[in-house]
């Protein structure tokens, strides 16, 4: 038995230079992990709220969706200046605890009897205004633990955690939502978020703020504008994950509707469903890296789209029955795998090249611009999905996000990209970018 023990244990050690090594990475690691465990509960609680409790339409699930990300489009522009004048890791603590208390608000509308759909419209929006300040901080601190060469392997193991988190998470949330209702489930989710909290105030990283000048706002701002539109990279990453938003949007909107009114699945049946989620991402993470650095990350990027437009064209030919049930499972495995290898190496690629006194305006730009087409994607998805049919909202997803497969696979600046770029002169290319637009 100790041999036994002690082989299992030399499998599983971790490379001498494993990030994981690094205490303060693994921190951030495992709150990534406690936080993903928790939102596995709300990806799941509030939509079939939504669609089962208040018995919601198409229309009005594609409005969910747009009030989540509609923070996106109205904040991140400012947020990007604001979070290169503070200090991220705070910003990113407050944004768990905001998390916690806005989803406990739920169950407390459930239990007094005032939920309705305007209720989880609100808490959609507040959710995404989080996200939008929280969600770029958190992106940030990881550039802060880990050196830029070495963003990939961060990034395919930050998947990993989420991952991990999606194969139990969907299940575990399944049963929760069968044993306690879907507004009930979400109490677990806030406690989740405090733990998260609390891991993350254990980090301690070193940060160099920029002095904010007076009246320098409007100019910082048209700084981190100026920087993406000169950057040909960053531009037609935009366009291309952008564009594979308003696919996923418009599939997202629809999904839960078509498992549970078509397929007939229960609220926990959707819950194990996920679980392939889960088993799509792990095993993406595990390759992630490796794959990226074999294609390089531009076509390993773009093998993500492939991934989920067969996903969803799957689904969309899908009979109703057990051969439905299956063609679900592998479509939200297959997307699974296709959002990592989107993911991590966009993300990679567009903090490799940035300076780190502009990291906070450039993801903030970037996150800007590739949801814009998000909104039009989730309200199509629900027009489609109540006047046309559930399919036909797949259909269009699956066939939109294939044609972005060939046309991504054919653009250079794509298909060019075999290895991280690096930052050429940061002060001088700061400099050079503030004064170009003073």
């Amino acid at each position: 038995m100790r041999s036994w023990w002690m082989a299992l244990r030399a499998r599983i050690r971790l490379a001498p230079d494993d990030l994981l090594r690094d205490p303060t990475y693994r921190r951030l690691w495992s709150s990534i992990l406690i936080s993903s465990l928790g939102t596995q509960v709300t990806l799941l609680a509030v939509p079939l709220t939504a669609a089962v409790l208040l018995h919601a339409s198409p229309t009005q699930m594609g409005w969910l969706t747009t009030m989540e990300l509609l923070p996106f489009l109205l904040f991140s522009l400012p947020t990007g200046v604001w979070l290169d004048r503070v200090r991220k890791l705070p910003v990113y603590i407050a944004g768990e605890l905001s998390l916690a208390l806005v989803v406990v608000t739920v169950p407390l509308a459930w239990w007094l009897g005032w939920l309705q759909m305007g209720w989880l419209y609100a808490v959609a929006f507040v959710i995404g205004a989080v996200n939008t300040t929280a969600g770029s901080a958190s992106q940030i601190v990881l550039t802060q633990v880990v050196e830029r060469d070495r963003l990939v392997e961060a990034h395919a193991k930050n998947a990993l955690a989420n991952s991990g988190a999606e194969v139990a998470g969907p299940a575990v949330a399944g049963a929760l939502i069968r044993a306690l209702g879907a507004p009930l489930a979400l109490l677990v989710n806030a406690v989740l978020l405090i733990g998260s909290a609390a891991i993350l105030r254990l980090i301690r990283v070193q940060e160099t703020l920029r002095p904010a000048q007076a009246g320098s706002f409007w100019r910082d701002l048209r700084a981190g504008l100026s920087f993406v539109r000169q950057q040909r990279l960053l531009v037609t990453l935009a366009a291309c994950v952008g564009a594979w938003q308003l696919c996923h949007q418009c599939a997202n909107v629809v999904q839960i509707l078509f498992a549970t009114r078509r397929l007939g699945l229960s609220e926990q049946a959707v819950g194990l469903s996920y679980v392939a989620l889960g088993v799509g991402t792990v095993t993406a993470s595990l390759l992630g890296d490796r794959l990226s650095r074999r294609l390089g990350p531009g076509p390993a990027l773009v093998s993500g789209f492939a991934c989920t437009a067969l996903g969803w064209l799957l689904l969309t030919l899908a009979p109703v029955g057990p051969l439905g049930v299956a063609a679900f499972v592998v479509c939200l495995s297959l997307f699974g795998a296709g959002a990592i290898f989107i993911f991590i190496n966009f993300i990679a690629l567009r903090q490799a090249v940035t300076p780190e006194p502009l990291l906070g305006r450039m993801t903030s730009v970037m996150r800007w611009l590739i949801l814009l087409p998000s909104v039009p994607g989730a309200m199509l998805g629900g027009w489609l999905g109540e006047h046309v049919s559930l399919r036909a909202a797949l259909g269009f997803a699956g066939a939109s996000c294939a044609l972005l497969a060939l046309v991504a696979w054919r653009l250079p600046r794509i298909q060019a990209v075999r290895e991280l770029p690096s930052v050429d002169s940061p002060a001088r290319r700061l400099e050079a970018v503030d004064a170009g637009v003073a």
